[in-house]
């Protein structure tokens, strides 16, 4: 069976869409599965942390393969790296529908961030509509959660409103995913067993359970 593809969009920039990339694809490593990583933002900043992951673990001890592409080259490179690993994650570009669309085509599943804010809100329907257009199955993740805050829950209840599935697991605002990510690493391997750690592990297995992987 070909590997399954998760794309992660957002058309509004800062939604953390580099940082919930390269922690989902090292907790499905560290799950067992094959990974690879496409970078196809011109911006490069999975490129830039997986450099620093070379860096910190060596070159042939990072756990995941690593790769570029644009445009209508995403498709490609992503059903190409399917025939040898079992999931392939793709970082999009913001603000650019025709740089996203091919590697949403592609995907198996689109994992969408949201921050838990109005505008993020507002800013996600076109994401969710370009989604549609392609007819991929999409879910939508809150990242940067304040569980006490009520303005969360509200945020929540309005996603829910959109018509899109919302994965029960939010991540929280946390410095540990910031900052694991300077050296290359994530949560989960600087701070294992931390409340990150534990976010970043259930939303791979609900993940990993949607994808059949």
């Amino acid at each position: 069976m070909a590997g399954r593809i998760i794309t992660i969009a957002q058309q509004k920039g800062g939604s953390g869409k580099t940082t919930l990339a390269a922690h989902l694809a090292v907790a499905l490593a560290l799950g067992g599965a094959r990974v690879a990583l496409l970078d196809c933002d011109p911006q490069g900043s999975l490129g830039e942390w997986f450099e620093a992951r070379e860096a910190s673990l060596g070159e042939e001890a990072t756990g995941l393969d690593f790769r570029t592409a644009s445009g209508w080259g995403a498709r490609r490179e992503a059903r190409s790296l399917a025939r040898d690993y079992e999931i392939i994650v793709i970082d999009t570009p913001p603000k650019s529908d025709i740089e996203s669309r091919p590697a949403i085509e592609a995907a198996s599943l689109v994992a969408v961030p949201v921050q838990p804010t109005p505008v993020d809100l507002w800013a996600t329907q076109a994401t969710l509509d370009m989604i549609a257009k392609e007819g991929t199955p999409s879910l939508l993740v809150i990242n940067r959660a304040l569980p006490r805050v009520a303005l969360t829950q509200e945020i929540g209840e309005a996603l829910r409103a959109l018509g899109h599935p919302a994965a029960q697991t939010r991540l929280g605002n946390r410095v540990a995913f910031a900052a694991s990510m300077g050296a290359g690493l994530t949560v989960q391997e600087v701070a294992p067993g931390s409340k990150g750690a534990l976010e970043v592990e259930a939303l791979a297995a609900e993940i990993g359970r949607l994808i059949g992987a």
